[in-house]
């Protein structure tokens, strides 16, 4: 396919061959700009000196996470969104028991929902017999009915403070695929970072693990300065947490500052009004945007919102493809063929506002190649869909869906619960904007309508009819809500200022301190080298 061509997402400070000592400053200035909205949005600086490697699919990134692991001397952070006992998660369960029982410190923590019958408490107990420190993220508790909606949704690997791992891959056997089965692998991504972004990846692994236990001691976290610098790459390391939102904010500056190209692949998409306008009006100023979603999905209820979505996409020219194989589980983008985002973040208000994601934004073009590359690839396994000539949403041709078989083991495909709530999100939010007129509605939005009518309708009829069905339930959930409310209050002015900073005012802190070493990184003379030799490492509180 031919790239459009454009100035890129970034603007580049020309160097002394180039244009007029003015428009040199004047660039330079733009530079910092950029540079400057982009760790304010994303809350996290730009780590220069690091080598990464894209890595597709399970064939890549398990084998990738298994070298690094049995090289492990001294530690191995792992943290998995879910971790199955199936062929795939025995695998990785007996290697890191025999680095454990081998003197290595192995840390893992998975979460309670999207373990939820992948794994028994005997596999992790056996973990634990043979050393491996476990724990488990965010079980229900009686004190916070509502807390089980913020899921520890990262996936990644790190090892000695020397290489990690980000990636939307899962450990278990759907991800592999079986061969003799028939199951073709899930379709992902993951990268490998070396460098100095890696104390990054470490700190971030450990605010997780605070959140779930005793804190990490500070002894065991690499420090970036004592780093070497592995490759020419600049990246940030993207950790958000509940109410942080900062890829959401990342999406969208990226949005609005594209400048010829913005292809994405998500596999649970569900956009906010917010950010469907944004690539509305970044393919109105003639961005070539793109959106790879799945054909099918194993949430079918996110399947059918993300498809309600595409009619504004498309009237807009947003260019809509839905993959063909199995299941499309990726969470990437690339901009401007020089900047690249790959993590745990689905393009939804679960991953931007309610969990615990992670993602490393890459600015560099031959990784961004690499990146447009593989998406033209997928293109390749993919249907577009197009409207028709009575403005139907409907794919370019036909595609028979064959019935492909299930991946052996449990089969319980627990991967689209942390999205759940973003459904019920998207479904009040348009009920909302009817009831309330703060947004026009469109076509798509109709059947959502429908949906939300019959469904009040129907427990108005309940209500009317069995008062005491309604009635019950709703007075156990007022006092379960009340009993809560009531000992966390008790619990606040019993400890008073016991308590220390809480996550989003330690990610506040630390975004403010990355803009302070980027405000005195852009002041001229000499006593600004200082600052701008720290402007590539994390700013610590």
């Amino acid at each position: 396919m031919t790239r459009p061509q454009g100035s890129s997402v970034l603007p580049a400070a020309r160097g002394a061959g180039g244009a007029p000592g003015g428009r040199r400053a004047g660039g330079a200035a733009l530079r910092f700009v950029a540079e400057h909205a982009f760790t304010r949005a994303a809350g996290a600086p730009l780590v220069p000196g690091n080598a990464v490697r894209l890595l597709r699919d399970a064939g890549e990134n398990f084998p990738a996470w298994q070298d690094a692991i049995a090289a492990a001397r001294e530690s191995v952070f792992f943290e998995a969104y879910i971790f199955a006992d199936d062929r795939v998660g025995r695998q990785f369960a007996e290697l890191l028991a025999e680095k454990a029982r081998a003197g290595v410190r192995v840390r893992v923590l998975h979460d309670w929902l999207g373990g939820l019958g992948e794994a028994s408490p005997r596999f992790w107990r056996r973990l634990s017999d043979a050393g491996v420190e476990v724990r488990t993220f965010n079980p229900p508790r009686l004190d916070s009915p509502i807390g089980w909606m913020g899921r520890d949704h990262r996936k990644s690997v790190v090892v000695d403070g020397r290489v990690g791992f980000v990636t939307g891959l899962c450990v278990a056997e759907r991800w592999a695929g079986d061969a003799a089965r028939g199951a073709e692998p899930w379709r992902d991504t993951g990268v490998e970072v070396r460098g100095p972004a890696v104390a990054d990846l470490a700190r971030a692994f450990a605010q997780v693990w605070d959140e779930a236990g005793a804190p990490l001691p500070d002894e065991e976290l690499p420090d970036a300065a004592g780093i070497a610098a592995a490759g020419e790459v600049a990246l940030r390391v993207v950790a958000s947490e509940p109410a942080t939102s900062g890829v959401f904010r990342l999406d969208q500056l990226v949005a609005a500052m594209a400048r010829r190209s913005l292809w994405i692949t998500d596999a649970y998409f569900v956009g906010t009004a917010a950010y469907v306008q944004g690539l509305r009006a970044a393919a109105h100023d003639g961005v070539d945007v793109r959106l790879l979603v799945p054909g099918d999905s194993d949430l079918g209820l996110v399947k059918r919102l993300s498809v309600a979505g595409y009619r504004p996409l498309l009237e807009a020219g947003v260019r809509i493809f839905e993959w063909n194989g199995p299941m499309l589980h990726a969470k990437t983008a690339v901009a401007d063929g020089r900047w690249g985002r790959v993590g745990s973040s689905n393009l939804n208000l679960s991953s931007w506002l309610a969990n615990w994601e992670l993602d490393v934004a890459i600015e560099d073009e031959g990784f961004a190649q690499r990146m447009e590359d593989a998406y033209e690839e997928d293109l390749g396994r993919a249907t577009e869909i197009v409207l028709d000539a009575r403005r139907r949403v409907q794919p370019v041709r036909p595609v028979p869906r064959q019935r492909r078989p299930r991946p052996p083991g449990r089969g319980r495909r627990r991967e689209g619960s942390a999205v759940a709530a973003a459904g019920a999100l998207r479904i009040g939010n348009a009920v909302g904007a009817a009831l309330g007129g703060y947004r026009v509605l469109g076509p798509t939005e109709a059947r959502l309508l429908a949906v939300a009518a019959v469904v009040l309708l129907a427990l108005g009829a309940v209500g009317v009819l069995w008062p005491r069905v309604t009635a019950t339930p709703l007075a156990f959930l007022c006092g379960w809500l009340g009993v809560a409310l009531v000992v966390r209050a008790w619990r606040l002015r019993r400890r008073g200022g016991q308590y220390g900073r809480t996550a989003v005012e330690r990610s506040a802190e630390e975004a403010a301190a990355a803009r302070r070493v980027l405000a005195r990184a852009a002041e001229p003379g000499p006593a600004a080298e200082p600052a701008r030799a720290d402007a590539g490492r994390d700013a610590r509180a």
